[in-house]
């Protein structure tokens, strides 16, 4: 079988070579699914809760192991990786108390003369599609609802990382996951594996996490069959600092909720409004923070790693000069390494125009504003609507914002909105669906109700 390498996209040198798997191994992990998928959707949900808990506590005895190989493969600061394996893991433990709560309902019709018994079952074989920002997280938050509904699974990690998905499925198997449960398929050839997999009639779901070009091209494919569909796709997120907001919180929350993995975030804070009485003091304060970042490999102890590759270093790149060209400065900039790494300098920009697309890098663009309906007219002025940020002193006024802004989920006065307990998507192109909470289970699930007779 033919390999290919996995590459630091720090140093550019090669880590591994992993199998690159084609159209014979899809099938394969398919047909290990679906011969494995009775046994598992019968397990008790107790039993199911068990071995996700325990793959939890083997993520946290191993957070230290995991977070150098994201890093690694990645790129991403050791902190930021370590960060990203205390959350991964979490899903594994939320889904493992779900698990034992699959629910369901009882009820008389109001016609009488039945009862309507409703539950939920595992939709069946699912096919999970993962990308590499992050690595760990995009992992466990399918993987978790998929076991604890009872399904099994097969996974396409990112060919850029993919030894962290085979990490977790060796933690899943020392956790007692039974063999065929959860097969991991490394290949270069993304469309065709993911193409067998929405053609086999016995693969009942797909749960994709990436652009939302791609995501179109997989609904398309999936409805052919009419597959069941989660799609977390792009997005564009608004950040809002209103002329009374905290503008030290305001910092803060824009640190974490651009830099967060370099901006390689499809919840990163993408276009950022800053009311005009305070753009000049938030400027110098947010600038002044980015040009302390350091920017280097993660073994260095660096807060910004590099970009995943040089494409994304190119396209950034044109970014900003699309940007400068159309009236912005650029204001502030961190330092880079003179290495040969993907390393683009953290940058802020002022009287930016809207960016239409994810910047996908550690750019901030600023535009000021001063009338809110127009604020809102230009923020929802896009076809996406994952994440969003509102910074404000009055929090019925940021409330208020944030219910008027198209997305699915907005921080309040906190530059971080991802928690395993919330139901993670967004809405219009930003996708199907939601990860996480009672809704992530869902999403693998079924609904079947009986109606019983009932004489009167």
């Amino acid at each position: 079988m033919s390999t290919f390498d996995v590459v630091d996209p720090a140093t550019l040198d090669v880590i591994a070579s992993v199998p690159d798997q084609g159209l014979g191994e899809a099938r394969a992990a398919v047909d290990a699914a679906d011969a494995a998928f009775p046994a598992w959707s019968r397990t008790a949900p107790r039993r199911r809760s068990e071995i996700l808990h325990r793959a939890f506590e083997l993520m946290l005895r191993d957070r230290a192991e995991l977070a150098r190989l994201i890093a690694t493969e990645n790129g991403k600061s050791l902190a930021d990786a370590a960060g990203e394996v205390t959350y991964a893991a979490e899903f594994f433990r939320w889904f493992a108390e779900e698990a034992v709560r699959p629910g369901g309902d009882y009820g008389e019709a109001p016609a009488g003369g039945a009862r309507t018994l409703v539950s939920h079952r595992p939709v069946g074989v699912a096919a999970l599609v993962t990308p590499w920002n992050f690595p760990a997280a995009m992992i466990t938050r399918k993987i978790g609802p998929a076991l604890a509904a009872g399904c099994t699974a097969v996974v396409k990690p990112a060919a850029e990382t993919p030894l962290t998905a085979l990490a977790i499925a060796r933690l899943l198997t020392e956790a007692g996951l039974p063999d065929g449960v959860i097969t991991v398929v490394t290949t270069t050839d993304a469309s065709g594996v993911v193409g067998a997999w929405l053609d086999d009639p016995r693969v009942r779901k797909i749960s994709f996490t990436g652009s939302t070009a791609v995501g179109r091209v997989l609904l398309r494919h999936a409805a052919e069959r009419v597959v069941n569909s989660s799609m977390e796709l792009g997005g564009n997120a608004p950040f809002v600092v209103t002329e009374d907001a905290d503008l030290d919180a305001a910092v803060a929350g824009a640190m974490i909720a651009k830099f967060r993995n370099g901006g390689q975030a499809c919840t990163a804070a993408n276009r950022f409004f800053v009311h005009a009485d305070v753009a000049e003091d938030f400027v110098a304060r947010f600038g002044a923070a980015v040009e302390k970042l350091s920017v280097g490999a993660a073994r260095d102890g660096s807060a910004i790693g590099p970009l995943i590759s040089d494409n994304a270093v190119r396209r950034v790149t044109r970014t900003v000069e699309e940007l400068i060209a159309a009236g912005a400065r650029i204001t502030h900039r961190a330092q880079v390494p003179d290495s040969a790494g993907h390393f683009y300098p953290p940058t802020v920009l002022v009287d930016a125009p809207a960016v239409p697309e994810e910047i996908f890098g550690p750019v901030a663009p600023i535009t000021t504003w001063t009338d809110e309906a127009a604020l809102l007219d230009e923020i929802n002025a896009t076809e996406y609507g994952l994440a969003a940020y509102v910074f404000s002193g009055d929090l019925r006024r940021a409330i208020r914002i944030g219910e008027a802004i198209d997305a699915g989920m907005v921080g309040i006065n906190r530059g971080l909105v991802s928690d395993p307990s919330a139901p993670f998507g967004g809405v219009k192109q930003s996708g199907l669906g939601r990860e996480g909470a009672r809704d992530g289970l869902r999403e693998f699930q079924e609904t079947q109700y009986l109606s019983v007779d009932w004489p009167g």
